[in-house]
C-alpha cells in the first residue's frame, strides 16, 4: 500500500486468483475421485450465496482500503471489535450458546487488544470509520458463512467449493466501487498500465500474484475452520494472527511497544487460552449445547466424513431395494 495505492484493484486481483485456483482444484479433485463437484442452481445461488458474498466483499474491500489512511495498530485495535459483532450475530442466529464465560472471553480479548495497541495509535477518522464498518459487516459475514457452509442441503462444506461459488459475486460486488474510485487513476498510473520500465511492472505483477496465493491459503484455512467449528472460534483464533502481525510490525517497522502494550498482550492471550480451555472441557464432557443441537438437526456432517457417509447411505438403500425385490 505504500507504493501501490489501489487497494480495491488489488482485492479484485486476489479474488480472480482465488477463483482460478479453486476452479483448478475442483477439476483435479473431480478427475482424482471420479465424482462431480457441487454446482448450485442459479436461484439457490443468488438467494443463499449472494448475501454472504456481498458481506465478504465489503469486509475485505473496506479493510484493504483503510490501510491508505491508518496504521496497523489502529486497524488491529478497531477490527478487534469484530469479535463482539460476531458474538452478537451468533447469538441472534442461535449458533452459540449464551453463557457468562463466553462474554468473559470476548471482554478479555477486546480489552487486551485495546491495551496492546493504545499508545501506538495514530488516529485518522476516515480510516477509523472504514475499519469499524468493516468490523460490523465482518460479524454478518462470518455468521452467514457458518450458516452457508454447515447446511447439508447446499453441499458447500468443502472450502474449495465454497470459495469457488463466492468469488464471482464478490468480484461483481466490488467492481463498481473500483470503477468509481480507482479505475481512472490506475489507467494513468506508471505502476501498471503506463509503465516505462519492465522491472516495476514485473514487480507489481509478482506482488499481486503472491498476495493472491496467500489469500487463497488464508481463505481455505478460514473456511475449513468455520465448517468444522464456528465463526466465533475463527474470530478468536484470528486474534492470534493479528497479534503476530503487530509483533512483526514492531520488529520490522520499528514501532515501539510500552509496558501497557505487553500487559495487553498478556490479557489477550489469557482470553484465547480461556476459550480453548472451555472448548476442550465441553467437548470432553459432551455437554449439550444449542450449537450441537443445530448441527445434528440441520447441518452437515464433518467435511472429511461426508463422502464416505454418502457411500454407506447409498449401499444401505441398494440393500433395502434388493430385499424388497426378494420379498
Amino acid at each position: 500500500m505504500k507504493g501501490f495505492h489501489f487497494p480495491i484493484f488489488m482485492t479484485l486481483v486476489h479474488l480472480a486468483v482465488i477463483f482460478g485456483l479453486s476452479a483448478l482444484t475442483r477439476s483435479i479433485l473431480q478427475l482424482w475421485t471420479g465424482k462431480p463437484r457441487v454446482v448450485l442452481k442459479w436461484a439457490v445461488y443468488f438467494r443463499k450465496v449472494a448475501p454472504t458474498a456481498m458481506a465478504t466483499a465489503l469486509d475485505i474491500g473496506l479493510s484493504n482500503w483503510s490501510f491508505l489512511f491508518i496504521t496497523i495498530s489502529l486497524y488491529t485495535m478497531t477490527k478487534s471489535s469484530a469479535v463482539l459483532f460476531i458474538l452478537f450475530f451468533s447469538l441472534i442466529f442461535k449458533l452459540e450458546e449464551p453463557n457468562p464465560f463466553l462474554i468473559l472471553v470476548v471482554l478479555l480479548i477486546s480489552t487486551g487488544l485495546f491495551m496492546f495497541t493504545f499508545h501506538s495509535t495514530q488516529f485518522n477518522m476516515e480510516g477509523f470509520v472504514m475499519v469499524l464498518l468493516a468490523a460490523f459487516i465482518g460479524g454478518i459475514r462470518w455468521t452467514l458463512t457458518q450458516l452457508l457452509m454447515q447446511k447439508a442441503e447446499l453441499g458447500l462444506q468443502n472450502p474449495i467449493d465454497a470459495m469457488y461459488h463466492l468469488q464471482p459475486l464478490m468480484f461483481l460486488g466490488l467492481f463498481p466501487l473500483f470503477l468509481y474510485n480507482e479505475a481512472l487513476n490506475l489507467s494513468m498510473s506508471e505502476k501498471l498500465f503506463r509503465v516505462t520500465e519492465l522491472r516495476p511492472l514485473l514487480y507489481s505483477l509478482f506482488t499481486l500474484t503472491v498476495g493472491g496465493l496467500l489469500a487463497f491459503g488464508l481463505g481455505f484455512s478460514e473456511f475449513l475452520l468455520v465448517s468444522k467449528t464456528s465463526s466465533l472460534t475463527l474470530s478468536i483464533s484470528g486474534i492470534f494472527k493479528e497479534v503476530c502481525t503487530l509483533l512483526l510490525a514492531a520488529s520490522l517497522m520499528g514501532d515501539e511497544l510500552s509496558m501497557l502494550n505487553w500487559l495487553g498482550f498478556a490479557v489477550c492471550l489469557c482470553g484465547i487460552s480461556l476459550h480453548v480451555g472451555l472448548k476442550t472441557y465441553y467437548s470432553k464432557n459432551k455437554l449439550p449445547s444449542l450449537q450441537q443441537h443445530n448441527r445434528s438437526s440441520k447441518l452437515a456432517l464433518p467435511l472429511l466424513r461426508q463422502e464416505s457417509d454418502q457411500d454407506s447411505t447409498t449401499d444401505e438403500d441398494e440393500g433395502k431395494e434388493q430385499e424388497m425385490v426378494l420379498n
